[in-house]
């Protein structure tokens, strides 16, 4: 994420009410202060501190909270500088933007994505429009490296429709370049009223040229637990975030699944960006024995807390988790809770790899500040910053789902020869058709197989890859990703082993 923010659907600050069970509240907060783990930007009131740069040769910093007035002295080199811009710079200063700049630059300078500075404004506009609605493309992002990249879409979302992908970046959103801008800069771009759309320049992999992608905004989906039962009693629950309610959406769930004869459980955490600290802590809580460790938090200069298991309410079956790439934050305490205290098995691909916690205040003047406050480790004491979490059994995606986009926009017909044509021969190689030699040109081959495409979808068959038939043939290969799920069979194999023991 890793700034991470969300284009389409943040959590509210809200403190989630005491629920049953477990009976306790894992996480005791400071007053006024929220601990987020999905760095989607949401704005809370908190204890206020700031700083006044003044003219003159007395300058102190007021630090409001503790109470009482410090002399410090590191920041003379600061003051100087601010004292010589007013003094002789030769145009009219913006002295706001000036000192707005002066605590980006501090940010800037810690070299933490997931800190960041709003000023009243900027905060201001993101506020209204989390407020507003939840409307947008769905999409988890963050600042790296002076780019932003795509943490995860979410499930159903326009953006996952879309077909983007994680680690995907944007260059540009509607035409403007949002290199070096911060996630919450770049979110007030991409973020709009349902019906309207966006047009983001991705990157994806290793191709020299990014390509276009425009995306209709619409309202983002507020469940996060989507339970269906396959082959054998096996039951397949993902998670797509931890919101409020995502304990309470997945024990009803598990009720239905159970009433459905489920012998086992797949859990799968897939492009699940993360969410509230309480959540995840709660829902490992299911799974892991009374007492032993679930996670452990980690304040500035503190020993680590430990938070272990409660004795409320256990599932017991055979489990396996699904994770990948797109696992960040929340999904990764939950995969390592039962990974290390539950010796329960992970298949896929390494997590994502974001072990901080942030902490966002609003300032005096309505301004905010978000900074990383904490680091989570896991059980074991492990910290996984950077690093992610290793499956147990490691099972990649085909390499069909990390095809570029296609532009319906663009026409691809007989005789043209480009790089976005062999992704389209390979597009139609894997769901079925036979498009000739892999090699960037649209031939008869080529021509003939989208011609049987656009009969299959019942459109005129012109043999042109264009409009609806290239939404098509992306919608074919997205069922078929979703349908030959190498890494749900494989779990459902190392479940069927489990419940056969």
């Amino acid at each position: 994420m890793e700034e991470k923010e969300t284009t389409g659907a943040e959590q509210t600050p809200e403190q989630e009410p005491n629920r049953q069970p477990p009976a306790k509240r894992y996480i005791r907060l400071k007053p006024f202060s929220f601990v987020m783990l999905i760095f989607g930007l949401v704005l809370a009131s908190a204890g206020i501190t700031f700083f006044t740069l003044t003219t003159g040769e007395d300058k102190v910093v007021e630090v409001v909270n503790p109470q009482k007035t410090i002399d410090r002295k590191e920041f003379q080199k600061l003051y100087d500088a601010y004292d010589e811009m007013l003094a002789n710079y030769y145009d009219k200063i913006d002295e706001s933007a000036v000192i707005d700049g002066a605590i980006n630059g501090m940010i800037d300078a810690l070299g933490d994505p997931y800190s960041d500075y709003l000023n009243e404004e900027e905060a201001k506009r993101l506020n209204e429009s989390i407020s507003s609605s939840f409307e947008g493309i769905g999409a988890e992002i963050q600042e790296q490296n002076g780019y932003i990249s795509v943490v995860s879409p979410i499930k159903n979302s326009p953006a996952e429709r879309a077909g983007l992908l994680p680690n995907d970046l944007i260059i540009a959103v509607d035409g403007e370049s949002i290199q070096g801008m911060s996630s919450s800069e770049a979110v007030l771009l991409i973020r709009g009223e349902k019906g309207t759309s966006v047009t983001l320049s991705i990157r994806r992999g290793d191709a020299a040229e990014p390509f276009d992608m425009k995306i209709t905004r619409d309202v983002i989906p507020i469940e996060t637990v989507y339970a269906e039962m396959l082959e054998d009693g096996i039951a397949h629950i993902h998670i797509t975030s931890f919101s409020e309610h995502t304990y309470d959406e997945l024990l009803a769930a598990y009720e239905e699944m159970e009433q459905q004869g489920m012998k086992g459980l797949i859990l799968d955490v897939r492009q699940n960006p993360g969410g509230r600290l309480d959540t995840a802590i709660d829902i490992s809580d299911l799974f892991v024995e009374n007492g032993k460790i679930l996670m452990q938090y980690e304040e500035k200069g503190m020993k680590p807390e430990v938070f272990p298991a409660s004795d409320g309410k256990k599932i017991d079956l055979p489990i396996a988790v699904v994770i990948d790439d797109g696992s960040a934050s929340a999904s990764e305490i939950l995969a390592a809770a039962l990974k290390e205290s539950a010796d329960i098995p992970l298949i896929g691909v390494k997590t994502f790899g974001k072990g901080t916690v942030q902490s966002p205040k609003d300032l005096s003047d309505g301004s905010n500040l978000k900074l990383t406050t904490a680091k989570w480790l896991t059980p074991d004491g492990n910290w996984i910053h950077k690093k992610g979490i290793e499956p147990d059994f490691e099972v990649p995606y085909p390499p069909y789902a990390s095809l570029p986009y296609l532009d319906p926009s663009i026409e691809m017909k007989e005789g043209m020869l480009a790089p976005t044509v062999k992704s389209a021969e390979e597009m139609l190689e894997a769901v079925g058709y036979e498009p000739g030699e892999i090699d960037g040109l649209f031939d008869e081959k080529t021509e003939r197989a989208v011609q049987q495409l656009q009969q299959d979808l019942k459109l005129e068959a012109n043999g042109i890859l264009s409009g609806d038939t290239t939404y098509g043939l992306m919608g074919k290969l997205r069922d078929k990703i979703q349908k030959d799920d190498p890494q749900l069979v494989k779990a459902q194999e190392v479940l069927k082993e489990n419940i056969a023991k």
